[in-house]
């Protein structure tokens, strides 16, 4: 499972993880997170998506990289 802490995306910005949470239909596990600089800008985003390999510019990099608790 995803750790929560702080996490840089991949085009450089920084975003805090909150919470693991399931959607309440599907049971698909989410991340709610927000921007570093902006607590109040909440996101949920679906934990496959957060946690994928993606291709930029020929590059396989991670979408979401963990910096530090």
């Amino acid at each position: 499972m995803l750790k929560i802490g702080t996490y840089q995306h991949f085009k450089g910005s920084y975003y805090q993880v909150l919470h693991i949470a399931r959607h309440s239909e599907t049971e698909e596990y989410m991340v709610v997170y927000h921007p570093a600089d902006n607590k109040e800008d909440i996101w949920l985003r679906p934990l496959a998506m957060f946690d994928e390999i993606i291709e930029q510019e020929g590059k396989t990099l991670k979408r979401f990289s963990f910096v530090k608790p």
